[in-house]
């Protein structure tokens, strides 16, 4: 059975499948999908439609096969969200993109296309976005990504005259106040290595991500390949940026320590590579076998690397070039928590070697 719906498999209200989606019920009852293209292999999808571990993987396959849905290549001429979504898709404005915001964009936009793909654009006012976008406050990340992606289609659909306004012009995302994943401590370090000692994939893990400093699905790529004469050169799937790392001693200890012959160092025991998610699950129970606090995930390790150049006297451009930043905003932040911590300690070396008078020794 192909081309499952979801109201054949659990006889709930029908959601219409993401192009190229196929499914089946194997013969334990269990509904399974894949992804499949003609010309092209033949791709497992996990979970269910829609669901977010699903359309990581589905937005993948749609990138990797260089695709245009056929569910809008009928309608690329006409005034709907699929065609909209369409053309979109082979303009130069989105073709320029790097690989993992194409992924992420393409999944967004489905999801739009799945709600609104045969309402016309130029039938989209702005009261109606305010109320959609109302509707999805609970979950204001999600709703800031939802308004971001239709800002972009809308601008999108002026520039080629699909629309002659931009009905989002004027909504504003809602401001979320939040300093994102907390920064792994030296003593959260110290615990995490305790419990994993060299020669266990989880110590492997922590050294690649605390001494790269990158994402954490550069760092899933990351092989014996990509080291050369002491220096392990990556580019950045979300930026397309090259980035030449030294390899340091703690990272060289612990690749010795776990000798493999499988292409990424960090790996399954069949040697294939983990999912970005499977890999957050599993390093989560890792650092809570260490005792490592709720929320410390692999992302703030890349914050604890950049914490330790700018600590380190580096520069803001050293830490662009190591962490691969395209911007001084994005560095700024560690170099001036480095500063200040400096200043406060000149400031007690000077209040502890005064004399009575008030004056330094």
């Amino acid at each position: 059975m192909s081309s499952m719906t979801r109201r054949q498999m659990s006889g709930k209200m029908q959601v219409k499948n993401p192009p190229y989606t196929h499914g089946f019920t194997d013969r334990h009852g269990k509904p399974r999908f894949y992804f499949r293209r003609p010309g092209f292999e033949r791709i497992v999808l996990p979970g269910l439609p829609w669901s977010e571990e699903f359309m990581e993987a589905y937005g993948a396959a749609l990138t990797d096969s260089a695709c245009v849905p056929d569910a809008g290549v009928s309608l690329a001429r006409g005034e709907d969200f699929d065609a909209l979504a369409v053309r979109y898709y082979a303009s130069a404005s989105y073709l320029q993109l790097a690989p993992a915001t194409k992924t992420r964009y393409r999944i967004e936009i489905e999801r739009l296309r799945r709600d609104y793909g045969s309402r016309a654009v130029v039938g989209l006012a702005r009261k109606e976005i305010v109320e959609m976008f109302g509707r999805r406050a609970a979950r204001p990340w999600a709703a800031n990504n939802w308004l971001r992606l239709l800002k972009r289609l809308m601008k999108f659909a002026v520039e080629i005259g699909m629309r002659r306004d931009d009905p989002t012009t004027g909504v504003a995302r809602i401001k979320v106040k939040s300093k994102g994943f907390p920064t792994w401590e030296e003593e959260h370090i110290a615990k995490y290595r305790e419990c994993h000692p060299l020669g266990t994939m989880a110590r492997l893990a922590l050294e690649l991500l605390l001494n790269t400093g990158q994402r954490r699905g550069d760092v899933l790529r990351m092989g014996r390949r990509h080291i050369r004469s002491g220096t392990l050169s990556i580019e950045q799937r979300k930026t397309g940026m090259l980035v030449q790392i030294p390899v340091m001693p703690a990272l060289v200890a612990a690749i010795d320590a776990m000798p493999s012959e499988h292409r990424t160092f960090l790996a399954t025991d069949c040697g294939k590579p983990l999912s970005a998610n499977g890999f957050g699950r599993w390093f989560r129970k890792r650092a809570d076998e260490a005792g490592i606090p709720k929320g410390y995930t692999a992302h703030g390790l890349r914050k604890a690397n950049a914490t330790r150049l700018a600590e380190a006297g580096c520069t803001e451009h050293e830490l662009m070039a190591w962490g691969g930043w395209s911007t001084l905003a994005e560095v700024q932040r560690y170099t001036k928590a480095a500063n200040r911590k400096r200043l406060a300690e000149s400031a007690r070396e000077k209040l502890e070697t005064r004399t009575p008078s008030g004056k330094p020794d």
